[in-house]
């Protein structure tokens, strides 16, 4: 990223900017393989306002390997200079280690140690904590904003089962029932497009339970979690009357509120959102 780039970018329209700094910790990048300095990302943040952007996302990532206490703190130092960036949006995203990687090969090696659930549920409250007293609104599992109009409104579709289009390669469709998904292969895309084919490499019809258990899912990791009206009309379930016991157990746990019609997760039920979705 280069002032002359921003610049470029910002002149031909470009309004809202997401960089993925991933941690202010040079040892934490130099781990996940990234080809940037701590330095350097701050650097990117601050070129971009003085290129005018007003909408600045940063992207991080959380609970790598490493000593508890040792990466534990580096967490808190990265979430420190990312305050005094003053970025409008923030994802913080654990990490997830997929198969045939080098890190998933490191762990099976013994090599790397993933934080154990307890530490993982300390991050996750510590963030939402200090990121909400700096005045950050925790509006979905991993997403934080400066106010409502700085919400991810793209993201805000897929979390509230709203139809949408994907354009290109690998790109995904939905809607509203149906979703879709292009080649993720540029020449195979390419090939149906000058043969007038739409370049759809395969779709899947959403059953209503299917589509029930989504919307479940989808409501649980956002702090505005489910219209129990519109899910009602959608899908032809009451919950309170369908789930009223179980509901009732959450609520007194502490995981779930229902408030102005709506059925929502705390921060500790969002911490187990995945777990929510199966009442």
């Amino acid at each position: 990223i280069t002032a002359r780039l921003l610049a470029a970018i910002r002149r031909a329209g470009v309004n809202r900017l997401h960089i993925g700094c991933q941690s202010f910790d040079d040892d934490t990048l130099v781990f996940l393989g990234r080809r940037h300095a701590a330095r350097q990302a701050a650097d990117a943040i601050r070129m971009a306002r003085e290129a005018g952007f007003e909408n600045l996302g940063i992207d991080l990532i959380y609970a790598l390997p490493g000593p508890p206490g040792d990466a534990f703190a580096v967490w808190l130092a990265t979430l420190q200079t990312t305050l005094s960036l003053r970025p409008e949006h923030l994802s913080c995203y654990q990490l997830t280690v997929e198969a045939d990687t080098p890190l998933a090969e490191l762990c099976r090696k013994g090599d790397a140690t993933l934080p154990d659930l307890d530490l993982q549920t300390r991050y996750f409250f510590r963030t939402s904590e200090i990121l909400e007293e700096a005045g950050y609104l925790h509006y979905e599992v991993s997403n934080f904003a400066r106010g409502e109009s700085f919400h991810s409104r793209h993201n805000s579709k897929y979390w509230n089962h709203i139809p949408y289009l994907g354009l290109g390669p690998a790109a995904h469709s939905f809607d509203g029932r149906r979703r879709r998904w292009n080649h993720r292969s540029v020449a195979a895309y390419l090939k149906d497009l000058a043969a007038g084919k739409p370049p759809v490499a395969d779709s899947e019809f959403l059953t209503g339970e299917q589509l029930r258990l989504e919307a479940l899912f989808l409501g649980f990791r956002t702090r505005r979690g489910i219209h129990l009206g519109d899910f009602k009309r959608r899908h032809g379930q009451d919950l309170l009357a369908k789930k009223g016991e179980i509901l009732k157990k959450l609520t007194e746990d502490g995981l779930l509120e229902i408030r102005n019609g709506f059925l929502r997760p705390t921060r500790a039920g969002m911490a187990v959102a995945d777990s929510l979705a199966l009442i």
